[in-house]
C-alpha cells in the first residue's frame, strides 16, 4: 500500500517535470538575441598622442593625472605646430 506522503511526492515530481517541459518548449520558440553591435572603428592616433602616452608611461601616471597630462601635452604639441600669427 502506498502512503499519502509517497503519493504527494510523486505528484510533486510529475508536476515539476510537466512545468519544466513546458518552460523548455516555450523558451525554444523565442528568437535568438541580436548580435552584439560591432566595435566602433578607432581613429588612428596622431604622433603627438603617441608621444604624450610614452611620456605619461615614463612618468608612471595613471587615471585622472594621466588624462590631464596627455590633454595638456597634446595641446602644447598642437600649439607648436600652429603657424605664428602676426
Amino acid at each position: 500500500m502506498i502512503t499519502v506522503s509517497s503519493r504527494a511526492a510523486g505528484l510533486t515530481l510529475a508536476a515539476s517535470l510537466l512545468f519544466a517541459g513546458a518552460a523548455f518548449a516555450q523558451g525554444s520558440t523565442t528568437p535568438a538575441p541580436a548580435a552584439a553591435p560591432a566595435a566602433k572603428a578607432e581613429k588612428p592616433r596622431s604622433a603627438a598622442s603617441i608621444e604624450c602616452s610614452k611620456e605619461a608611461d615614463a612618468k608612471g601616471l595613471h587615471g585622472k593625472e594621466r588624462k590631464k597630462f596627455r590633454s595638456e601635452c597634446k595641446k602644447q604639441a598642437a600649439d607648436k605646430g600652429a603657424p605664428a600669427s602676426k
